[in-house]
């Protein structure tokens, strides 16, 4: 991962950002579903591509579970920014934007938003202040950039503090657990972050640099094995990854549309998307 990529991560965690006035970008008029884009084949795409995917730092694209809302992350004049759009008699337009302060995942039920060691619940027609995830999970020690949650509400997190490790922790009987490093072949190769767990948690999606690569970080699956334990670490293969740096996976709720970053030039990222069924294809062959 070369150091603009690696400061994309970093900012992430809700650091490196630049106090400067935000930058105002006009979008069009998007109508229909899916921000009035053409779903994608079972190639990796770019997303809106001259509108939310541009020459610029574009990242972590996620629709909301009830698909009416659309957030990503830009980088303008060195401000963070997280942009949503919601949609109204078939019309998306942008009802609101605010500082990043950790990647943004929803809840499966979409009342909450998480953003690393903290979230947000719905608030009438917004959001909720940001709030902390306590002390199990909001430690000064662990360097959280994404944490993704299950219809469970099991946790699986990133830490890039401890290592570049994924944590995982279990709600029971209403208890958090105390969060642990998820088994070894899933922490391995390099820059290993970013989970996203299913709602029903059958599999779990996440990037890493690891020698059977493409290149860079690509994104691999596990799939949760019928005694509980979770399977081999497999590499998504070449129709989501590149020779160019992969990471950021999120599934729609439908299950028919992955999204993802990719980073295609110096300090240009841009978000992708391919046909979901690639991950019913894999679990078929793992």
């Amino acid at each position: 991962m070369n150091t603009a990529l690696l400061k994309s991560c970093l900012l992430g965690a809700g650091i490196l950002v630049s106090a400067n006035a935000q930058s105002e970008i006009h979008y069009p008029t998007f109508e229909g579903p899916l921000m009035g884009q053409k779903a994608p084949g079972k190639i990796a795409e770019p997303f809106a591509p001259g509108v939310i995917s541009t020459n610029k730092w574009e990242v972590e694209g996620v629709f909301s579970p009830d698909m009416n809302e659309f957030y990503y992350t830009r980088k303008i004049d060195k401000v963070i920014t997280v942009v949503g759009f919601r949609k109204s008699n078939n019309v998306w337009q942008q009802y609101t934007q605010f500082k990043r302060r950790g990647e943004v995942t929803f809840s499966p039920d979409g009342n909450r938003m998480y953003m690393a060691n903290g979230y947000k619940d719905r608030d009438g027609d917004g959001w909720s202040a940001r709030k902390s995830l306590g002390p199990q999970i909001d430690r000064k020690d662990w360097g959280i950039m994404r944490l993704s949650a299950s219809s469970n509400q099991t946790y699986v997190f990133d830490d890039y503090k401890g290592g570049d490790v994924i944590r995982i922790s279990n709600l029971v009987n209403g208890v958090r657990q105390t969060p642990v490093k998820m088994p070894k072949h899933i922490n391995s190769g390099k820059w290993t972050a970013h989970p996203f767990i299913a709602p029903d948690e059958s599999y779990l999606i996440w990037d890493s640099e690891r020698s059977d690569g493409f290149g860079d970080s690509d994104l691999y699956i596990s799939f949760k094995q019928n005694d509980g334990t979770w399977g081999k670490a497999i590499n998504m293969g070449d129709t989501v990854n590149s020779d160019k740096w992969d990471a950021y996976a999120t599934v729609s709720s439908d299950g028919k549309y992955l999204m993802f970053n990719r980073g295609v030039g110096e300090d240009n990222n841009d978000i992708y998307w391919v046909d979901a069924s690639i991950i019913e294809t894999l679990r078929a062959k793992q």
